[in-house]
C-alpha cells in the first residue's frame, strides 16, 4: 500500500527542517496545510518506513520535549542522541528551548 498524499505532504515539510533546528507537531501540521492536525503528524512519523529520508527526530512537542512513541511511555533515546549530535541542547528537565532552536518557517509548503 502506498503512502497517502497527506503523509507525503507532512514528510515534505519535515524534510525542510534544517539540521540543528526543531519544529513542533502543530507547526508541521500548519505548514503542511493541515491546521489542527498535529496528531496526524505523529501518526505519519510513526508510519515511516526505510527508504524515505525524513529527519523525524527534528519534530518535538509544543513544550520542547521529545514525545513518547511507545506504549511504555518512554521517549525514544535515539531522538535525543540525534538532536544532540546536531548541536541541539536540552535543559536539566529534558526540554529544548524553542526560542533558540525552533525552525522559523513562514510558508505553507506546496505540493
Amino acid at each position: 500500500m502506498g503512502v497517502s498524499a497527506k503523509y507525503l505532504q507532512i514528510y515534505r515539510v519535515v524534510q525542510l527542517i534544517p539540521e540543528g533546528k526543531v519544529a513542533t507537531y502543530g507547526q508541521v501540521a500548519r505548514l503542511a496545510g493541515l491546521p489542527g492536525q498535529a496528531r496526524q503528524v505523529g501518526y505519519a512519523l510513526a508510519a515511516l518506513k526505510g527508504g524515505l529520508p525524513v529527519p523525524w527526530h527534528r519534530v518535538v512537542n509544543a513544550q520542547g520535549r521529545i514525545s513518547c512513541r511507545s506504549e511504555d511511555g518512554v521517549p525514544d533515546p535515539l531522538q535525543r542522541v540525534r538532536l544532540e549530535a546536531e548541536g541541539v541542547r536540552f535543559d536539566e528537565l529534558g526540554r529544548i528551548s524553542l526560542e533558540r532552536y525552533q525552525w522559523r518557517a513562514e510558508l505553507p509548503v506546496e505540493e
